[in-house]
């Protein structure tokens, strides 16, 4: 009899509703697996605290066997790429637009003081705008110098003197992970006004019906795309300014370029992100299902994959080309040389370049899937 009960039958079909409900719900399957399996494998596989394989600069002023020996043990360390000069000043432009991470110089008196018996030593310049990076680099240079000095020790007992790695952080000498992480914040917060609120406010009118009477009057597709984009665009410059202000006054993060570099490189990176809003919300037609597309591909992303908090070099090579072709990737690195180096216009026409190609392929789709038609 309480098998059959009224209120078990309730029960029984509204379970059986909301099972099929969920099978039938393409975000919810994304949301229960598709999105945990991504973070899953992001956390397991792509992301690492490890920073390998970063590219230094090191510079042997004078060749000797035991300067030799000691480039022959950083080219051996998992933990570096290294590019050998014989002068410093060749890669002073490669430090400042974040081509290497450090620099180590090898000075012509090293072998002369390890001779004397006196403790040699060596200059390493590091990019402190990475507090993180910078860190572990510096870490594993005192290995490697300390373990080079360990094995000459072994081959001659008591004629290996002590190294001394003198070290130099440049654009943030404290290492306050505070004027690394609030520029690339600001990126963060302008993808979120781009992507996710210009594709929730389009998604929402398909929903309500109201794009396709706009669809239907003499509006062209491209007048449509700049009407739907311009207030965002200019709410994303709004909230930019309105956080360097509070980065500068309140943070005390150091602002060392100009405001004109500043605001050419948001209105650049703008294009790409209010293009992939709208690309989104052309594509779903509705506001939950846009929500989570562009968080996982807009949000996540920028905040993960980006260089923001993980180091992009330490990821695999194909987790590595997946973040080529995020805007965030590009104009991180280029916020904040304007916070901490100043306008280093190599790294920012780079850059510039790549965003407009972004957003022109994003603005180019959008445009085709939402061209004047109702349907």
């Amino acid at each position: 009899m309480m098998l059959s009960s009224p209120r078990l039958n309730r029960l029984r079909a509204l379970v059986r509703k909301e099972s099929l409900q969920i099978i039938r719900d393409p975000s919810s399957i994304l949301i229960a697996f598709v999105l945990p399996a991504i973070l899953l494998f992001l956390s397991g596989y792509a992301l690492s605290l490890d920073a390998t394989h970063n590219r230094i600069g090191l510079v042997i002023e004078a060749p000797s066997p035991q300067a030799r020996g000691l480039a022959s043990a950083f080219r051996a360390s998992r933990y570096f790429d290294v590019i050998e000069g014989r002068d410093r000043r060749e890669f002073e432009e490669a430090l400042i637009i974040g081509a290497v991470k450090g620099v180590v110089v090898v000075p012509a008196l090293f072998t002369a003081d390890i001779t004397a018996k006196n403790s040699p030593v060596i200059q390493v310049l590091v990019d402190g705008s990475d507090p993180n990076t910078a860190g572990l680099v510096q870490n594993y240079v005192r290995g490697v110098v300390q373990g080079w000095g360990g094995m000459s020790a072994l081959d001659a007992p008591g004629k290996a003197p002590t190294i001394t790695a003198e070290l130099r952080f440049w654009f943030n000498p404290d290492l306050a992970s505070r004027n690394f992480l609030v520029p690339g914040s600001i990126v963060i917060i302008m993808t979120l006004v781009g992507s996710l609120l210009t594709s929730l406010v389009v998604a929402r009118e398909w929903e309500r019906g109201t794009m396709e009477a706009l669809m239907a009057t003499p509006v062209t597709g491209v007048e449509m795309l700049v009407g739907k984009t311009l207030p965002y665009f200019v709410l994303g410059l709004l909230s930019m300014t309105l956080c360097v202000i509070i980065s500068i006054l309140v943070f005390g993060v150091p602002f060392r370029g100009s405001v004109a570099a500043l605001y050419l490189l948001s209105t650049i990176f703008l294009i790409p992100a209010l293009g992939q809003g709208l690309l989104i919300s052309a594509l779903t037609k509705n506001q939950f299902i846009a929500s989570q597309v562009a968080l996982i591909s807009a949000f996540l992303p920028a905040f993960i994959l980006s260089g923001f908090i993980f180091e992009v070099s330490s990821m695999p090579v194909p987790i590595r080309m997946m973040s080529r072709v995020l805007p965030a990737y590009h104009v991180i690195p280029s916020i904040q040389s304007v916070f901490l180096a100043g306008d280093v216009w190599g790294l920012f026409l780079v850059n510039i370049a790549a965003l407009l190609v972004i957003g022109a392929v994003f603005f180019g789709i959008t445009l085709r899937n939402s061209r004047k038609r109702i349907g």
